[in-house]
């Protein structure tokens, strides 16, 4: 282990009494802390927590790490203590389910202020100075999942009984390691724009959107549908919206009035992660549905398509009476969001989103302002993509996936000089003792995770190893990888299992993934650019242990490779052979992006393979599409493919059109939603992010 070891002063895990097991509880942990002008909150969770001093938001964590582990965040509160009794609320939910957001660990919360070394304040069973704890009534147990990947949804219901006392056990904790990372920038970004107004319609239309909520598969289940306690994107389906007006106004936060059942649509300017935040006051019961993504429908009868990502982006709060201060716990991402109130009247001001993202870097400046849009764009991508650990996505997974965090690690390390959360990240991988229905020696695709269905992606675990490499030469850091051996020669002795009498991988398990394009269906059996990436590995290895014979190895491996995809007729690369009778013989089916695999492992050279490359630089790129060259030749997608093209661009020295094909490929999205996707389509997240990898390409040709 890399990480420190964290102890405690006095503060003890709990969690309430014989529910640290059951899914979804949610409770309230708070205390009195005396004026004092320094004190340090320290805190962890399984799975997480969000904290408010004097009704004020605080802060929300932990970082993310491996089963078992925990890391540690202090908080300092100095000169926050300045009234004589200054009250520290936290939040703590106790998800238990799986997911690829947060492991499904036992329940507990551990905290404690301590100010000039005395616990002021902490959790435990019993004794003094110790937090209370309620039950939080308020927020729906039992109700959807917001995505397969992430928990439940939110839904709330403020007219319930007030919170409940609860009895607290000692939970089962695990090891307490240091966060190591920077905190994240939790500032407030008021909504910009309120871009149409109108009225509400309740309709009795059947829900269309009924397999994710009803039928997901047994590894993800949450609770059945019979127990649902709320259904709230069923019911945001039977909701029809008329406009009655559709101008752009700028928003200035001051109170908007809602007649009953009416709905204004709000826009941030560009797509952030936060917690979406208002305040409500109403003289009678009101209910007030939040309806969000990252893009705009033409549809303006419908302009959100809030399950468009097999998402359901609604929150939705029931309310009394009164005036309430609203946050969603969870963070969630979004340019456009549409509040809708049913049930009542009400006024609503201050809408905004608060922040969960790395915290404020500066941009460049450039004169091309298709170029500045890009940069800044990429700048926000990996801000909202980088705060724990790296993510895919900030919105349906919040997921720690390998080969995007190759590409992303190496915009931390420019952006920062620093490679923290990329060690932090690695390191995850290494902890555990294993990883619970995975093969003996595989990684996980993504982490912290659970795989009760067993599923993973082998080549991603190949990823791993290749980015080591790349850690190593930024940071000098050889412990971590003295750390990974056993691990990494334990990878290599599962893959071994799968050659074949010529050394290639064959028939590998699982979810064999070469990128999002017709290259998915040509894996089996023999898939070249799995060969490709397989040789690679080799050689990283046979580099970072001085492994004389591995080098061989992937030397070795990388000319059969070589040689049995270019075997047909032809310049391009072959994607895969199958066996026919016995013997191995090419599909003769070739993918863009299996050309792009060979030249960037070594398989293909501009000097050996001169006609291939002429087409890949002149014939290939944004605008192939437009023109058709190659139809025979599928085309490939931004996630791996154009992200290999343009990074062998760079290594070819092809300064002019690497920046031409940037702004062919990138200022589309920049321009709508201020973010970089995860396809060069809106039919998946519009935030991903290994796409601001472009500020890699940026910073270094020009």
């Amino acid at each position: 282990m890399l990480s420190q070891a964290y102890h405690f002063t006095a503060a003890k895990p709990v969690w309430a009494k014989d529910r640290s097991r059951e899914m979804n509880v949610n409770l309230l942990f708070a205390g009195t802390l005396p004026k004092m002008p320094k004190a340090t909150l320290a805190i962890t969770a399984a799975c997480s927590y969000v904290a408010y001093l004097n009704g004020a938001f605080l802060c929300a964590g932990p970082a993310r790490t491996a089963h078992g582990f925990f890391r540690v965040d202090e908080i300092s509160l100095d000169g926050h203590l300045t009234k004589d009794n200054n009250v520290l609320e936290i939040k703590s939910l106790g998800a238990y389910l799986d997911s690829y957001q947060h492991l499904r660990q036992p329940s507990f919360l551990c905290a404690e202020v301590v100010s000039a070394g005395n616990v002021v304040l902490r959790t435990d069973v019993a004794g003094e100075n110790i937090f209370k704890c309620t039950l939080i009534t308020e927020r729906i147990q039992k109700t959807h999942r917001f995505s397969i990947q992430r928990t439940i949804a939110e839904v709330y219901d403020y007219t319930r009984d007030a919170h409940t006392p609860v009895v607290l056990e000692l939970g089962e904790g695990g090891t307490f390691i240091t966060r190591n990372i920077p905190y994240p920038d939790f500032s407030v970004v008021p909504a910009k724009h309120v871009l149409a107004s109108g009225q509400v319609i309740h309709t009795d239309k059947a829900p269309t959107y009924v397999d994710f909520v009803a039928n997901l598969p047994p590894e993800f289940k949450a609770f059945d549908f019979a127990e649902f306690e709320a259904c709230s994107v069923w019911d945001a389906q039977k909701l029809e919206f008329r406009p009655n007006r559709l101008e752009r106004t700028e928003y200035d936060g001051n109170p908007l009035t809602f007649a009953k059942d009416s709905y204004a649509l709000f826009d941030l300017g560009c797509e952030k992660t936060g917690m979406i935040g208002l305040t409500v006051t109403c003289q009678e019961p009101t209910t007030i549905y939040a309806l969000f993504d990252e893009i705009l429908q033409e549809d303006p009868a419908n302009p959100l398509n809030y399950v468009r990502m097999a998402t359901t982006a609604v929150v939705r709060w029931h309310l009394p009476a009164g005036t309430h201060q609203l946050l969603s716990y969870e963070p969630y991402s979004f340019r456009y969001l549409q509040l809708c109130v049913v049930d009542g009247a009400c006024t609503v001001e201050n809408v905004h989103l608060r922040n969960y993202s790395f915290g404020p870097i500066a941009s460049k400046t450039f004169q091309d302002p298709a170029l500045q849009k890009i940069y800044d764009a990429a700048i926000e991508t990996f801000r909202q993509n980088v705060v724990d650990i790296y993510m895919d996505c900030p919105s349906r997974e919040r997921a720690g996936w390998l080969c995007d965090s190759y590409f992303t690690s190496r915009v931390e390390r420019v952006l920062t000089g620093k490679s923290e959360v990329e060690r932090n990240f690695l390191e995850n991988f290494l902890l555990p003792d294993g990883f619970e229905n995975l093969p003996a020696g595989m990684l996980p695709m993504c982490y912290p995770a659970n795989f009760r269905d067993g599923n993973f992606i082998p080549n991603w675990a190949m990823w791993y190893v290749l980015e080591l490499e790349e850690y190593l030469a930024r940071t000098g850091d050889q412990a971590l990888i003295d750390l990974a051996k056993d691990r990494m020669y334990a990878l290599l002795h599962y893959f071994k299992g799968f050659e074949n009498e010529y050394g290639l991988l064959e028939n590998l398990e699982r979810w064999v993934f070469v990128e999002w394009s017709k290259a998915n269906d040509l894996v089996q059996d023999v898939n070249f650019p799995s060969n490709f990436l397989y040789a690679a590995m080799k050689k990283v290895m046979g580099r970072l242990y001085q492994d004389d014979a591995l080098l061989r190895e992937g030397e070795a491996l990388l000319e059969t490779a070589r040689a049995w995809s270019l075997s047909g007729e032809g310049v391009f690369f072959c994607d895969n052979a199958v066996r026919e009778n016995g013997k191995l013989v090419l599909s003769g089916e070739c993918t863009e992006v299996c050309q792009y695999y060979a030249f960037y492992f070594g398989a293909a050279t501009p000097e050996a393979n001169p006609e291939l490359f002429r087409i890949l630089t002149e014939d290939f790129g944004p605008q192939r599409k437009q023109t058709g060259a190659y139809p025979e030749i599928y085309f490939a997608n931004a996630f791996i493919g154009n992200y290999l093209r343009l990074d062998l661009l760079q290594r070819w020295g092809m300064k002019e059109k690497l920046i031409e094909e940037i702004k062919g490929y990138f200022t589309f999205m920049a321009e709508r939603t201020g973010t970089l996707w995860e396809h060069d389509n809106i039919s998946a997240s519009c935030n991903h992010g290994f796409a601001s990898h472009i500020i890699c390409w940026l910073t270094e040709a020009l």
